[in-house]
């Protein structure tokens, strides 16, 4: 088996402490949200054990076309462990 590492714009990444975005099932209903709480590969690839903002649950979330990371590290300006 070969091992891929994440190359930066390709598929979904994520870190401890991003969130996670999911997008409604229909046009109308509310998506959810969640903090990515642990992950499953150092690469941050896929999957993710995200615990959702509605109800506080934990589950191992594998992303759909409909689901984005928002990198919360980035936007408050504090460097990724990889740039310091």
């Amino acid at each position: 088996m070969i091992m891929k590492t994440y190359v930066p714009g390709t598929g979904v990444h994520a870190e401890v402490g991003d969130q996670i975005v999911v997008g409604g099932p229909a046009v109308g209903t509310p998506g959810r949200d969640g903090e990515v709480i642990a992950l499953h590969h150092e690469d941050g690839t896929p999957p993710y054990d995200v615990r959702w903002s509605d109800t506080g649950r934990t589950t191992v979330f594998f992303p759909g076309p409909d689901a984005h990371v928002r990198h919360l590290h980035e936007e408050s300006g504090r460097p990724r462990p990889s740039e310091q």
